[in-house]
């Protein structure tokens, strides 16, 4: 080295200097690192390692929102456990259900409308019968030898002793309609019946007169004759002849057609129809179908129905 010219060992020892400091600063920057690694690494006292991230620094950094179409920014919004979805359950007693068919069904109180293949059916429990207390009824074929029930200046009379129960109507089938019931169109089966100048509609042992925009079943009238009558009618003895009864209605066979009469007291009935009234006379209650009582009476462990003589005092 001593033979090298002046000039060169300058050159020499400045690039030994050089590569000295350069080595130096790559200690010294190799160990700044690996402090910052162990503070960062360092287990917490609930066991978690910190992750060192250089890239993504924690501040200000958005959660809900990601950029979108155009560098926009399109917010997410996640919803909480009470969040508002389309699932709604309503929980209310009313369901109104509107499928294919036109088969809505609207039931409000005593009102029931269904609408199927554009016939229109109402029932109207708020129809008026003529439903007086001095009752239309035959007297019965034989004294009573039990003393008569004596309310409100009124007797009533029974062959059977009082049994009380509660009064369930009974179902004739789906041709059958109770007083009140409106249909809009009748059956090719209904006949025209005429009775004292007034115009009914009979139909498979249902009377209908005609209304506005339809016809509404109604009491039969005595004296209305028939060619035929259902065959669920049931077979009753009054005492005297045979009657023929169905839906609450009473028939008597004349020849070969049956005709409307009015109950006889003392006959005893297997069941009532929908429409009867169940009133409280005094401590007993009976069934008011129309013009006519009926007591809850039980014989041979059966339950039925009696015809009740009601008399003014």
């Amino acid at each position: 080295m001593e033979d090298l010219p002046h000039t060169a060992k300058k050159q020499l020892l400045v690039l030994i200097y050089l590569l000295a400091w350069c080595f130096l600063m790559s200690v010294e920057g190799q160990a700044q690192q690996n402090t910052r690694r162990e503070k960062h690494d360092k287990p917490r006292a609930d066991g978690a390692t910190r992750q060192f991230d250089q890239s993504r620094p924690n501040a200000d950094r958005p959660s809900t929102a990601k950029p979108g179409v155009n560098n926009s920014v399109t917010k997410i919004s996640r919803p909480s456990n009470n969040s508002n979805r389309n699932n709604t359950v309503n929980t209310n007693n009313t369901v109104n259900r509107n499928n294919v068919g036109n088969r809505n069904t609207n039931i409000s109180g005593n009102t029931v409308n269904r609408n199927r293949n554009n016939v229109n059916i109402n029932v109207n429990n708020s129809v008026h019968v003529r439903n007086n207390r001095n009752t239309v009824v035959r007297p019965g074929p034989r004294p009573y030898a039990r003393p008569p029930y004596v309310y409100g200046g009124y007797r009533y009379n029974c062959y059977h002793p009082y049994y009380p129960r509660p009064y369930v109507p009974f179902y004739w089938g789906p041709v059958w309609h109770p007083w009140g019931f409106f249909v809009a169109t009748l059956a090719t089966t209904a006949i025209i019946v005429s009775v004292e100048n007034n115009k009914y509609h009979y139909d498979q042992g249902v009377w209908y007169t005609s209304t506005n925009g339809g016809y509404t079943a109604v009491p039969a009238p005595v004296g209305g004759t028939v060619n035929n009558i259902p065959s669920g009618a049931e077979t009753v003895n009054t005492g005297t002849v045979n009657n023929y009864y169905y839906g609450g209605t009473y028939y008597e066979k004349d020849g070969g057609k049956y005709t409307v009469v009015a109950p006889t007291a003392g006959t005893i009935v297997d069941k009532l129809p929908e429409g009867g009234e169940e009133v409280a006379i005094g401590d007993l209650k009976y069934i008011k179908f129309g013009e006519t009582y009926y007591q809850p009476v039980q014989i041979d462990g059966k339950d039925k129905y009696e015809v009740v003589s009601v008399q003014k005092e």
